[in-house]
């Protein structure tokens, strides 16, 4: 699945405070990091940030933004039925850069990014309208609500936290979770 989530134009600026505060969640962890760290490892004045991200709220929802759009972007699938596999490169990619993923997980579950849909939804849809047209208004829901919970951060930091499991495991279950839902529509597809 290719990732929605893109980012707003951003000046040099911005992109270099963002990557800063990304590098820094990956050394020292979120709650350590003070503007003043991020200013410094951006090359700019402490001001600069606040100007652009005038709170820590602000500056992380927009680094959870950058951090999936750049850091977590996704190959397009061509097949609702492919879309297993990029959930399991997912779950692999966030077990590599566990800090990052926190933050966009965490950003997410606190609804902090409002009521943005979630990412690659659009594609789901685009996929179902071609593979799979005759599914009625409600398995369509349910089909595209059950892969795009299953593809994210917050699914793996599920699996990580509550369930303890490793990277082969999430990968495994995740990708398992999806197989199971497609499964019920296969038998729909259009030749």
């Amino acid at each position: 699945m290719s990732s929605s989530t893109t980012v707003p134009e951003l000046t040099g600026t911005q992109a270099a405070i963002l990557a800063a505060y990304a590098e820094l969640i990956e050394e020292v962890g979120s709650d350590d990091v003070s503007y003043r760290l991020v200013a410094r490892r951006a090359g700019i004045a402490e001001r600069t940030v606040f100007r652009n991200y005038p709170t820590r709220v602000d500056l992380l929802l927009a680094t959870a933004v950058w951090i999936e759009a750049t850091v977590f972007v996704r190959e397009e699938s061509h097949s609702i039925f492919d879309i297993p596999l990029a959930i399991r490169d997912a779950m692999q990619r966030y077990d590599e850069r566990p800090e990052l993923a926190h933050v966009v997980a965490e950003t997410a579950m606190r609804g902090v990014n409002g009521a943005a849909p979630s990412h690659g939804r659009e594609h789901l849809e685009r996929l179902l309208d071609v593979e799979v047209p005759s599914l009625d208004p409600a398995q369509r829901r349910a089909v595209i609500a059950a892969l795009s919970h299953l593809d994210s951060a917050a699914t793996w930091v599920t699996f990580r936290r509550e369930f303890g499991m490793d990277r082969r495991d999430i990968a495994d279950t995740a990708a398992w979770a999806a197989e199971a839902v497609l499964d019920s529509i296969r038998d729909r597809v259009v030749p």
